[in-house]
């Protein structure tokens, strides 16, 4: 006899937060990469082809609740306080601000009205150079700005990032 054993809940959630505890505790910005469509609540000033890009860290979130459904938190964008609701199949990608470390996944299920956009809306994760400046989704951090000085890389780092299905 074999019993229909339930599907397991996804990895995906718990590898967000261990990465950003990661991040955290390392002193790293972490950032998630974002699929944006009608069920994320960002905002849409700042989307580009389809994505966000948010400062995650504990200095530019307030009420920040990495869940097993949502990411939710207060930041500030552009000086205006803003709540953000983000279904957690729609993260893209986190990764540290850094030095680009970090894991990719599968872009969500298209919504029923979406199957008529354009290819390419959404459907692929656009990798993001950790040398980009940031977003201007979340206030920067107090340690934030130019990264420590050093050597300079000849060319901006890509950041190196695991789909995970």
């Amino acid at each position: 006899m074999s019993q229909d054993n339930p599907p397991l809940p996804s990895t995906r959630p718990y590898l967000i937060r261990a990465l950003h505890e990661w991040c955290s505790d390392n002193g790293f910005t972490p950032y998630l990469v974002v699929a944006v469509d009608s069920r994320v609540r960002v905002p849409q000033e700042f989307v580009q082809d389809g994505q966000i890009v948010l400062n995650t860290s504990y200095e530019a979130t307030s009420h920040l609740q990495l869940g097993n459904d949502t990411i939710e938190f207060k930041a500030r964008f552009g000086g205006v306080p803003r709540d953000v609701w983000v279904p957690i199949d729609h993260v893209l990608a986190i990764y540290a601000r850094e030095n680009g470390s970090g894991m990719a996944f599968d872009p969500p299920e298209p919504e029923p009205e979406d199957q008529a956009a354009p290819a390419g809306s959404v459907s692929g994760l656009k990798l993001v150079p950790s040398s980009v400046p940031e977003p201007e989704g979340a206030a920067p951090s107090e340690g934030s700005g130019p990264p420590p000085s050093g050597p300079k890389p000849s060319k901006p780092r890509q950041p190196v990032l695991k789909r995970v299905k």
